[in-house]
């Protein structure tokens, strides 16, 4: 008895391609409308949130080299042997000079600094409440923060705006939302990378940059997220 033999459809390939296009689509629509009510909610208009967004996502691709880190590191080089026919692996333990650039990203570090500025100097009031809520959450996010060697530095996703967000509550009575946008975006940015930077140079990467995670790094989505989670808390209150 034959065997049936498996047809492939390639129209089956084109229909998970256009499911992937859409949902894709799909994501964006809903991050671009999610960002833009938690940047209402700050103060800001549709036109200076759409300035925000694509500088954050233009900016990402570009490091302002600003030093270059040299360290001497041990590492173990693998030297191989040839006698009578056969290799011998034999490990050997060097020092090696390894050179970091280190530089700040303009999407992930420069344009979080300057509309948490901003938000400052709009709302002198808040200063003492922002100034506490932003040393706490650098504290927390510093101490949660791990090097990881050929990677950098790394935090746990959601710590870094959950924090920003329950010491915005904690602290600010008059406008929460935007104590948790600057301690969000500042605390993850202080606590993960400025406050590490001294252990920067020496962790592989040829370039390491500071607030560069990514198109839609941690500090862009911290102040997101946190401030996201204040007014949905606030419907509750």
């Amino acid at each position: 008895m034959s065997q049936p033999v498996p047809i492939y459809r390639h129209h089956h390939m084109i229909f998970y391609t256009v499911l992937i296009v859409i949902l894709f689509f799909i994501f964006v629509v809903l991050f671009v409308a999610v960002s833009e009510t938690a940047f209402e909610a700050i103060g800001f208009t549709r036109a200076e949130f759409l300035l925000i967004l694509l500088g954050t996502l233009f900016g990402s691709f570009v490091n302002i080299p600003v030093y270059r880190s040299k360290k001497t590191k041990r590492v173990v080089e693998i030297e191989e042997v040839r006698a009578f026919w056969v290799t011998y692996r034999i490990p050997r333990i060097g020092m090696r000079q390894v050179s970091t650039i280190i530089a700040v990203n303009l999407g992930g570090a420069v344009i979080p600094t300057f509309v948490s500025a901003y938000l400052i100097v709009s709302h002198v009031a808040l200063l003492p409440e922002i100034l506490v809520s932003v040393i706490l959450t650098s504290l927390i996010v510093h101490l949660v923060a791990r090097k990881v060697e050929g990677v950098g530095i790394v935090t746990p996703a959601f710590i870094p705006p959950i924090v920003a967000a329950i010491f915005a509550l904690l602290f600010s009575t008059s406008d929460p939302a935007v104590v948790a946008y600057v301690s969000g975006s500042m605390g993850a940015l202080i606590g993960a990378d400025l406050t590490n930077l001294r252990g920067m140079g020496g962790m592989g990467e040829s370039v390491a940059s500071i607030g560069g995670a990514g198109t839609f790094d941690g500090v862009f989505l911290t102040g997101i997220i946190a401030v996201l989670i204040v007014t949905f808390l606030s419907m509750f209150h």
